[in-house]
C-alpha cells in the first residue's frame, strides 16, 4: 500500500523536497467524493479502463443518489499489479470536492493516507495528524484552464489529470480513452475535456505531496507459457449483455428500473445488429408477456428488472413454468422492500426468486460471483433454459451491475452459439409434456405428421398439452416439473472448496460477496495458529449442486455470509435454504442490510464471532 511521506510534520501542506522521490506500490485505493453532477463516475471509469488496458487488476465501487436531482456520490477505484478481489476496506487517497465530501468520507481514509481537497470549497481540520493534507484549488484551476462555465463540467477531467500525474499513469493512453469516450459529444466537448485534463496533469503536485507513485509491474510471462488473451474492462451489466448475445439470445422485452436499466438499453441497441428485437413495454407485466411470446414462438428470450418489477412478473413467470418455456429472467437486486434504496446493494430477493410464484413452481436460480462471471452465468442460464425448456432466474445485484473489473477476454470463437429455430416435423406420437422423457413444445409452424396439434396453456394439462382437471394428471405433472429441475443438478459439478478442505469453519457465499469473503479467508489463514478455514461460493442456488452435504460434514461450523436480514429466526435467506435442505445445525449466518458491500474486516469479524461462540 501507499506510504506517503508528508512534506511537513503532521501531514500539513508545506514546501516539498527539491527532488521528489518515486515510490513503487503494488496497489492503491482511491476514493473520489463529490456530487453526481461532477462526473465522479467518469473519473473512476477512465481509471478503471486504463488499468484494464495496462495489464493491471482493477475493481471499483460506487454510490449514487436515488433522487433525480442528484446529490452526494462517491466512486472508489482499487487498481494495481497483484490480485484484487475487493474494492478495498479503506482508501489510501481521498479526493474531496466539497465540505460535505470531506466530512462524510474522511473516516474512510486510512491513517497515513492522503487527502486531496478542493481548497476553493473545503476547509479540513489540519490539526488531524493522521493524514497528509494536499490543498489544490480545483475549481479555480479548472475555470482558468477551460474558461467560462467550465468549472461545472471540467473539474472531473482536471482531477483525472492530477491523479495521472501522481501515479505516473500512461498519459497518452488516458488521453486516447477520453477522446474515445467523449468524442460523440462533439469537438468542443473533447477540447474542453483535454484542456482540463492537461491542466491537472501539469499541476505541480510533487511540490505539495512530496511523492510520485508508480505501480509495480506484474512479472512477464515465461516464454514457455501459453500467452493469455487480452483483457477487457467493463461493468457487470455490460458483461451480462454480451453473455446473452454469445449464448444466442436475440429477443426480449422489459421496462426500465434502477439498476437493471443499462442492460435493457444495451440490449435495445445490440440485438438489432444480430437480426433480433428488444421491446421496451408499457409496464413489467406486458414486458414479461412479450418475452414469453418470443419463447412460445421457439426462441430463447430474456426479460429482467429489479425486485419491485420482478414482483409484478410473478404471475406470468408461473405461466412460463407451467408451459415449460425457455426464458431467462434477470433480477438486478437492490435495497428493499418497496422502492427501498434503489441505488444501494442487497441480496434480499433470493427467496422471491425461489418461491415468488403461486403454487408449486420449482425454478432454476443462478447467481454470478463477479463481473467476469456475469458473462459466463448468462451462458449457463441459456444452456439450462434450452436443454430443460424452463425459465431460469439470474440473481445479480447493484454492486455487480455498476462495478468495473478487468478480466481475460472470453474465447468467443469457442463460446458463441448461433440461434436456430427448430421447425422440424414432429412424429405422430409427439407429446410436448411426456411423463417419461424430456422434450419441449413444438414451434408454431412445425408440421405434425400425425395431424394432431398440441396446445400450450397455463392451465394444468396432459402430456399433449390439452387442459385437464384430473387430480391424477395434476399430481403427475407436478412431479414431472419438480423432477425436471432436480435433473438439472445431475449436470452440475461438485463445487470446489478454496483453502482448507476440512477444519474449523467453511465460509459460504453467493453473488457479489465473493471477493470480500475470499480476502477474509486469506487473512485468517495467514494468521499464526489461526483457524483452518475454507471458502465455497455457490453459483447454482436452485437446484443446489451435488456434494454439499459431504463437504459440510468436513467442518465444525458453516458460516453463510450474505447481504440481507437475519429474519425472524436469526438466519439469512441462503442460510435458511441450506438449513432446510440439510438440517445441519452447524449452519450459521453473517448478515447486514446497510446497503453497502461487505468490507473484508466485517467478514473477518463475523467469522471470528462464530468461531468464539
Amino acid at each position: 500500500m501507499v506510504s506517503p511521506n508528508p512534506s511537513t510534520p503532521g501531514g500539513r501542506p508545506g514546501a516539498a523536497p527539491a527532488s521528489a522521490p518515486t515510490t513503487t506500490i503494488p496497489d492503491v485505493v482511491i476514493r473520489l467524493a463529490g456530487n453526481s453532477q461532477d462526473g465522479i463516475q467518469s473519473i473512476g471509469g477512465f481509471l478503471a479502463r486504463l488499468a484494464g488496458r495496462s495489464d493491471q487488476e482493477v475493481m471499483t465501487y460506487m454510490t449514487i443518489p436515488a433522487t433525480i436531482s442528484g446529490g452526494p456520490s462517491i466512486f472508489q477505484v482499487r487498481m494495481g499489479s497483484g490480485e484484487i478481489l475487493s474494492a478495498g476496506d479503506q482508501a489510501d487517497f481521498l479526493v474531496a470536492f466539497y465540505q460535505h465530501s470531506y466530512e462524510s468520507h474522511i473516516g474512510a481514509l486510512r491513517p497515513g493516507g492522503v487527502l486531496i481537497y478542493d481548497s476553493d470549497n473545503v476547509k479540513p481540520n489540519l490539526d488531524d495528524r493522521r493524514f497528509t493534507f494536499v490543498p489544490i484549488a480545483i475549481t479555480s484551476a479548472t475555470v482558468e484552464a477551460v474558461g467560462g462555465t467550465g468549472k461545472d463540467k471540467g473539474k472531473n477531467m482536471f482531477v483525472l489529470g492530477l491523479i495521472a500525474r501522481i501515479f505516473d499513469l500512461d498519459q497518452p493512453k488516458l488521453q486516447a480513452l477520453i477522446k474515445e469516450r467523449i468524442g460523440g459529444r462533439g469537438d468542443e466537448a473533447v477540447r474542453n475535456a483535454m484542456l482540463a485534463f492537461d491542466a491537472g496533469y501539469a499541476h505541480p503536485v510533487e511540490n505539495l505531496l512530496g511523492h510520485l507513485y508508480r505501480f509495480a509491474r506484474a512479472a512477464s510471462t515465461p516464454p514457455s507459457a501459453t500467452p493469455s488473451r487480452p483483457a477487457v474492462t467493463m461493468d457487470g451489466n455490460t458483461a451480462m449483455v454480451y453473455g446473452l448475445l454469445a449464448a444466442g439470445v436475440r429477443y426480449g422485452a422489459a421496462y426500465p428500473i434502477t439498476p437493471w436499466s443499462s442492460i435493457m438499453e444495451l440490449l435495445r441497441t445490440e440485438l438489432t445488429k444480430y437480426g433480433g428485437l428488444f421491446i421496451q413495454a408499457e409496464d413489467e407485466i406486458a414486458a414479461v408477456s412479450h418475452a414469453i411470446g418470443f419463447a412460445f414462438a421457439g426462441h430463447l428470450s430474456v426479460t429482467g428488472s429489479s425486485g419491485p418489477g420482478i414482483s409484478l412478473k410473478q404471475e406470468a413467470l408461473g405461466w412460463a413454468g407451467m408451459a415449460e418455456l425457455p426464458l431467462i429472467c434477470i433480477n438486478v437486486q437492490r435495497g428493499g422492500p418497496s422502492t427501498g434504496m434503489p441505488t444501494s446493494v442487497e441480496q434480499s430477493d433470493l427467496l422471491q426468486g425461489l418461491y415468488g410464484s403461486h403454487g408449486d413452481s420449482p425454478r432454476v436460480v443462478l447467481a454470478p460471483q463477479n463481473v467476469e462471471d456475469c458473462f459466463y452465468i448468462a451462458l449457463e442460464a441459456a444452456r439450462i433454459a434450452k436443454e430443460f425448456s424452463t425459465p431460469v432466474i439470474i440473481l445479480t445485484d447493484q454492486a455487480l451491475a455498476t462495478r468495473i473489473e478487468a478480466f481475460e477476454e472470453p474465447d468467443l470463437k469457442a463460446l458463441v452459439r448461433e440461434p436456430k429455430l427448430d421447425l422440424s416435423p414432429k412424429p405422430a406420437d409427439y407429446k410436448p409434456y411426456p411423463l417419461d422423457a424430456q422434450t419441449r413444445h413444438a414451434t408454431p409452424g412445425s408440421r405434425m405428421l400425425g395431424g394432431k396439434y398440441p396446445t400450450v396453456s397455463g392451465l394444468e394439462h396432459d402430456e399433449f398439452g390439452h387442459p385437464s382437471g384430473s387430480p391424477v394428471v395434476h399430481a403427475k405433472m407436478n412431479a414431472r416439473r419438480r423432477d425436471k429441475i432436480k435433473r438439472v443438478a445431475t449436470t452440475l459439478s461438485v463445487p470446489e472448496v478454496y483453502g482448507d478442505q476440512k477444519g474449523d469453519v467453511l465460509v459460504v457465499g453467493w453473488g457479489s460477496t465473493y471477493g470480500p469473503i475470499r480476502e477474509a479467508v486469506n487473512q485468517l489463514r495467514k494468521t499464526d495458529q489461526g483457524p483452518s478455514v475454507g471458502h465455497l461460493h455457490l453459483r447454482h442456488i436452485s437446484p443446489l449442486p451435488p456434494g454439499l452435504e459431504q463437504i459440510f460434514a468436513n467442518y465444525r461450523r458453516i458460516v453463510v455470509v450474505e447481504i440481507n436480514d437475519e429474519g425472524l429466526y436469526g438466519y439469512g435467506q441462503l442460510a435458511t435454504v441450506l438449513r432446510g435442505a440439510f438440517a445441519n445445525p452447524a449452519i450459521k449466518s453473517v448478515c447486514k442490510t446497510d446497503g453497502l458491500t461487505y468490507k473484508v474486516r466485517e467478514v473477518v469479524a463475523g467469522i471470528q464471532k462464530h468461531l468464539s461462540a
